[in-house]
């Protein structure tokens, strides 16, 4: 008689299988229980990280002479002092335009110009939009009630956008202070950043290459393509405010955007020059269509010394990511959006190169992107 058949699944196999379950299901809980925790934080732990790499060089340099937790601390300092400052006009110019946009609704005060004479000829909409033209500038209250549906939806966004400004600040100003505190153990994260590329990769050697270009293309994003439209909309934002433009600090942000996403600065500059010109008197006009001119231009001299550090990431990478970085963080996401994308694309191009198919494998080893001097 012959044996009977042994059972695939035997008694150690299944309780193996089941503590296997087990283990995975707690790692999953245990997962999801740290990212509610840290999530409502991804937007500021994502940009500190971008800073401390950013500053990495910087605190280096520093360490040598005040030591590692000097040099931190020093940079922490300064980049609260110099972040606050100009986030805190912005926000106090936005809100105040803001304010004036609502109480001039309430109180009727609002003024508008004659409509231009030929606003009417335009085809299909001339006709509609000089009528409301009128409207507004002979009957607010009226146009208000007219028009009270339309501009709800416009109303209650500016008013959340404005109250979502303070607390824009308050995170620019703790991803500084966060970014010192990982450069002082910045070794420590360097080595895990290593570690945790190697294991995703395969334990093939390839982590700290990885990690190099992680943070190379950190560098060249954030240093060659936010850091020179910061730098532009700072400069701009200069002129707003000493010209005394109603709406400086939302004109800054529109330049800030404008240079993220490579747009010309002329779109916004030209507008805003003549409406000087026609406001003020002509000397202060002159002085100030002069500095726009080269604050506007300033980013053709900063492109070729600071984008050239990093990596080439095409610009609808780039584009996707501020979009959807100012759509899901606000303001912060500005920043941070553009950098983290480009991040994973580099890394998914390196990973495609590094399992190309078989026909291509003797292509396999060459990089997505080349690091430029």
């Amino acid at each position: 008689m012959d044996p009977p058949a042994p059972n695939p699944v035997d008694p150690p196999s299944r309780a193996k299988m089941v503590d296997t379950v087990i283990q995975i299901g707690l790692l999953g809980l245990l997962i999801y229980a740290c990212a509610r925790i840290v999530l409502p934080f991804a937007g500021i732990l994502a940009w500190s990280m971008v800073l401390a790499v950013m500053l990495h060089p910087l605190h280096v340099r520093l360490a040598s002479r005040v030591g590692n937790r000097g040099s931190a601390v020093l940079i922490g300092v300064v980049g609260v002092v110099v972040t606050l400052i100009p986030v805190a006009l912005v926000a106090a110019s936005l809100a105040s335009s803001v304010h004036w946009l609502i109480s001039g609704l309430e109180n009727h005060s609002l003024t508008m110009p004659a409509p231009p004479p030929r606003l009417a000829d335009l085809p299909l909409v001339g006709e509609k939009l000089s009528e409301t033209w009128v409207l507004i500038l002979t009957d607010v209250p009226s146009a208000v009630q007219k028009y009270a549906g339309k501009l709800s939806g416009p109303a209650t966004w500016l008013a959340s956008f404005a109250a979502r400004l303070a607390v824009d600040e308050l995170s620019f100003v703790l991803s500084f202070a966060i970014a010192a505190v990982l450069l002082a153990y910045g070794r420590g994260a360097a080595a895990f950043a290593e570690h945790l590329l190697e294991f995703m990769t395969g334990n093939g050697g390839r982590g700290p290459r990885l990690t190099a270009l992680t943070a190379a293309t950190v560098r060249g994003v954030a240093i060659g393509v936010v850091g020179v439209a910061a730098i532009q909309a700072i400069l701009l934002g200069v002129g707003f405010f000493a010209i005394g433009l109603p709406g400086a600090g939302l004109l800054m942000v529109i330049a800030l955007f404008f240079g993220i996403v490579q747009v010309p600065a002329a779109l916004l500059i030209l507008p805003v020059v003549v409406y000087v010109f026609v406001t003020k008197d002509t000397v202060p006009a002159v002085i100030f269509t002069a500095w726009t001119l080269i604050a506007g231009f300033s980013d053709s001299a900063l492109k070729p010394l600071m984008l050239g550090r990093g990596l080439e990431v095409p610009m609808p990478v780039i584009l996707v990511g501020v979009i959807g970085g100012l759509l899901a963080d606000g303001m912060l996401g500005l920043f941070v959006g553009p950098v983290v994308l480009a991040v994973g694309y580099v890394l998914f191009m390196e990973w495609v190169q590094l399992h190309p198919p078989p026909n291509d494998a003797s292509q396999g080893e060459d990089p997505p992107a080349q690091i430029t001097s």
